[in-house]
């Protein structure tokens, strides 16, 4: 005689397509939960660091440079964000924002730097204007002479 436990009429142990989805979503929220508590444990840190004793110099003749031949233009280099802000006017500061270190950009119609990660504003100087950066991006010198823009320290 064959058992029939656990089921009914001999047919066999399967899995509705609902008990199915209702699994595959628990499981998949668990997952993504779980990911989520950790990047936000491990990522959400005012701890980035500035690049420190900065003393480049960019030919502006060069394509490498040449989105800073317009105001508004931009490049990162050594990890230092440097923007034309007007005619023979230069800003530089630390190209990772200090919340978690997403690359800022700058923002010529707002003069600010921005992060797109989370939407921390800084000055054309660095300075926080919205979080939720709390640190200060570090400045640097520029200088211009000619074709050659020397950023440094």
């Amino acid at each position: 005689m064959e058992s029939t436990q656990g089921h009914h009429d001999n047919q066999p142990l399967f899995m509705n397509r609902k008990e199915f989805l209702k699994t595959v979503m628990y499981g998949t929220a668990a997952l993504g939960i779980t990911a989520c508590i950790g990047s936000c444990l491990s990522g959400c840190s005012d701890d980035v660091t500035a690049p420190s004793n900065v003393d480049f110099t960019l030919d502006l003749t060069l394509a490498a440079n040449a989105a800073l031949l317009t105001t508004g233009g931009y490049l990162v280099s050594n990890g230092v964000i440097v923007a034309r802000t007007g005619t023979n006017q230069f800003t530089a500061v630390s190209a990772k924002c200090t919340h978690e270190g997403t690359q800022v950009a700058w923002q010529q119609s707002n003069n600010r730097f921005y992060c797109s990660n989370h939407g921390a504003t800084f000055t054309s100087a660095g300075v926080v204007t919205g979080g939720p950066a709390s640190k200060n991006l570090t400045q640097y010198n520029t200088t211009l002479t000619g074709n050659s823009l020397r950023v440094f320290s």
